[in-house]
């Protein structure tokens, strides 16, 4: 896939021409509403053979073309460029994809163990509607290998709308994590209408994971934490009970998200995480948890004391780091989920667990800020493809700020007040599956289903093979 950001002038029917796609494959992909109804800025995937690459400080032309396992000569070509020693940071290059003649009595089997691929990928990528009617001299774009990676998605929505997301993108899920068990002082836990979307999940070969949590919208949750961890009866009955949910509906996971845990009960919760791991893990479940976007171990705040990275990294079978909410709904306007605040979270949590254990954060919804902001005053949050609608309702420029890697945009309603839009697009999908890729982290956590973003599923296939079920 291919990356576009529109300018000025240009139509649909040009870009189309350009890239040699069909114009109705581009408005698939990108759920474009109007195909005529376009605006600077907007970002589009081209559903191309080939990748775009963002050129990193540092990088040459030969550690490129090394990376992708493509010739200098193709790159040169495909980007037309005149100097291939002048390479900047922040620019793109298009990576031309592996093409393969086929040779006389040549399989797709024998193809596909060449290139390090599968059939099924072979298939896949040309389109193929009779593997074996292949013959010699037939062009087959090969797909060049992809890291594996987990996807677990929250949702908060009902039967009805979760199992809608699930038939939509189930297929690129490993978890699914219907939100949430609110935990109750007494240990046990306020029960959720989840039975059918679990079960659709399973279907799917989707690994149900059950989310607890000790905080609402209205309630912070600090002295429910408190009563629970501080009480080793209490850890006990409350792991008992989740237990039971567990066994009848058909859990395999279990998500521990406690919000504004008390610093004095940081220990209480560690041990709780080890007493949760003790139980579960003889049953062959898995413990992970949710962890507050720090940066450094000794980060002040009730929502990141009680959050013992190491301890978790080490107790849990894997963390979410909830690297969004940076551009909280009731705080000024802002990039949500800023890459180079995300970037700092990643690598404090490396620094005291492994990749392997590590999912990122990834928010899948718009803001909307009313200008001048005032404190306490809520933005309206909604999606990245009502973002879209309404930048070109309101006929303004979409801008991308390079170190949050992030869209935004500004305008004016009709009753003449002023807002500011934050928002995800298919370069700051692709900006934090390149962190991801960086260092080997081992998934993606979506918050939450129920946002159109067809951007996002079509990046996320070109960019990982989505690992199914438990093993």
């Amino acid at each position: 896939m291919i990356i576009h950001v529109v300018i000025a002038g240009e139509t649909l029917w040009q870009i189309a021409n350009r890239y040699a796609v069909n114009m109705n494959s581009i408005v698939r992909v990108n759920g474009l509403p109007n195909p005529n109804q376009l605006i600077i800025g907007q970002s589009l995937v081209i559903p191309v053979s080939g990748t775009t690459h963002i050129i990193k400080y540092g990088e040459t032309l030969w550690s490129i073309a090394q990376q992708y396992g493509a010739s200098i000569q193709s790159i040169i070509q495909a980007n037309n460029l005149t100097n291939p020693n002048a390479l900047y940071p922040g620019g793109k290059l298009i990576i031309p994809p592996i093409i393969h003649i086929v040779q006389p009595g040549e399989t797709l089997g024998q193809i596909a163990n060449r290139y390090g691929t599968t059939i099924q990928a072979i298939i896949i990528e040309n389109t193929i509607e009779n593997p074996n009617l292949i013959y010699a001299g037939m062009r087959l774009v090969i797909p060049r290998p992809k890291p594996t990676i987990e996807v677990n998605a929250y949702s908060y929505q009902s039967n009805e709308d979760a199992i809608n997301s699930l038939n939509e993108v189930g297929p690129l899920l490993t978890y699914f994590s219907p939100f949430a068990y609110m935990i109750k002082e007494d240990g046990t836990l306020q029960m959720m209408n989840d039975q059918a979307m679990v079960e659709a999940a399973i279907s799917k070969n989707i690994v149900p994971m059950m989310s607890i949590t000790n905080f609402s919208s209205t309630e912070a949750g600090s002295n429910l934490s408190h009563v629970i961890l501080s009480s080793a009866d209490l850890r006990e009955k409350l792991i008992t009970n989740v237990l039971q949910v567990m066994d009848a509906k058909g859990y395999k996971v279990l998500n521990i998200d406690f919000e504004n845990v008390l610093p004095e009960d940081r220990e209480n919760y560690n041990t709780f995480l080890q007493l949760a791991a003790d139980r579960l893990h003889p049953k062959g479940y898995l413990v992970s948890t949710a962890l507050a976007p720090k940066t450094s171990a000794t980060q002040g705040g009730l929502l990141y004391e009680a959050h013992d990275y190491e301890a978790h990294g080490r107790i849990a079978d894997f963390v979410v780091l909830m690297t969004y909410e940076w551009g909280y709904r009731l705080g000024p306007p802002q990039a949500i989920s800023p890459i180079n605040q995300m970037r700092r979270v990643v690598e404090y949590a490396l620094s005291v667990m492994p990749a392997e254990k590590i999912f990122l954060g990834f928010q899948i919804y718009a803001r909307d800020w009313l200008l001048p902001h005032v404190q306490g005053q809520e933005a309206e949050t909604f999606s990245p493809q009502e973002a879209i609608r309404r930048a070109i309702k309101y006929g303004t420029v979409i801008q991308y700020d390079t170190t949050a890697q992030s869209p935004f945009f500004r305008y004016v309603d009709e009753q003449g007040r002023r807002h500011e839009v934050w928002f995800e697009d298919a370069r700051s999908a692709q900006a934090k599956f390149d962190l991801a890729k960086q260092h080997n982290l081992r998934g993606i956590s979506y918050w939450a289903l129920g946002y159109p973003y067809p951007q996002n599923w079509t990046l996320l296939y070109d960019n990982f093979t989505i690992k199914k079920g438990l093993s």
